[in-house]
């Protein structure tokens, strides 16, 4: 997918990347990878800590506290603005027009957006796993997190945001392309993800406790002991509007 970015947004050797909402770096590891100059703007003091750690080894690339709707970038511009799966969290009154206004002459606008999805042949764990929370006393389990979209919906059933970004009017040309990908978890592997989500962090921690090694027990019982969870990537890139142009 990152190489796809790369070459839809035609970046060069050591092209300028600001990167919205870095989180630990992952996406950032991908790209300061391909020789990229990556300046990160993320919120979160701890997440930026954890990133200026992963990314130690890449002179190029720099990682800011600081809100995105209030940096300001000290008069540098970029090659290519990129959101993954962060895009959400950005006020929708800034985001565009502050994306737009951060980008060289021609620049890109990178939107990946990231769901869990149920294709036909997937694996129904996750919406079988939903009587555990009921065996606790929580009736419906607690919802992914705002960026991943609906568990069981069908790949094909998650629109866009091509429409949205077209409606701004200050970018062109958006490419909309999109990727499964699949991953095995044990069960350990398994609970650590759900102990990165808002919902289950915020149980009464006794609740909590229960509700891991019930889902633990389920997993370990299962063959080969793992369950496969599936993800949707939509990657939008759009072309920025000559001044001209701009609605």
């Amino acid at each position: 997918m990152f190489d796809d970015v790369v070459e839809l947004a035609n970046l060069g050797p050591s092209a300028s990347v600001l990167e919205i909402g870095c989180g630990t770096g992952q996406a950032t590891l991908a790209l300061a990878q391909r020789g990229l100059k990556v300046t990160c703007v993320e919120l979160g003091e701890a997440l930026a800590a954890v990133a200026r750690r992963n990314l130690a080894v890449f002179s190029e690339a720099d990682v800011v506290t600081a809100p995105f709707e209030q940096w300001e970038p000290g008069g540098s511009s970029f090659d290519l603005v990129l959101a993954a799966t962060s895009w959400h969290w950005i006020d929708p009154e800034v985001r565009y027009a502050k994306a737009a206004a951060l980008l060289q002459h021609k620049g890109a606008l990178a939107i990946i957006a990231t769901y869990h999805v149920l294709p036909p042949d997937g694996d129904r764990f996750f919406a079988d796993v939903q009587s555990a929370y009921s065996a606790i006393g929580i009736e419906d389990g607690p919802p992914p997190p705002a960026w991943s979209g609906a568990s069981d919906a069908a790949p094909d059933a998650i629109p866009d945001d091509g429409a949205d970004i077209e409606a701004s009017g200050l970018f062109t040309d958006v490419r909309v392309k999109r990727y499964l990908w699949d991953r095995w978890y044990t069960a350990d592997e398994y609970v650590a993800l759900l102990h990165t989500y808002s919902g289950h962090r915020a149980m009464e921690p006794a609740t909590r406790r229960r509700l891991y090694d019930e889902i633990r027990r389920r997993i370990r019982t299962r063959p080969g002991g793992r369950v496969r969870k599936h993800y949707l990537f939509i990657l939008h890139l759009a072309r920025l509007l000559s001044a001209s142009d701009q609605v």
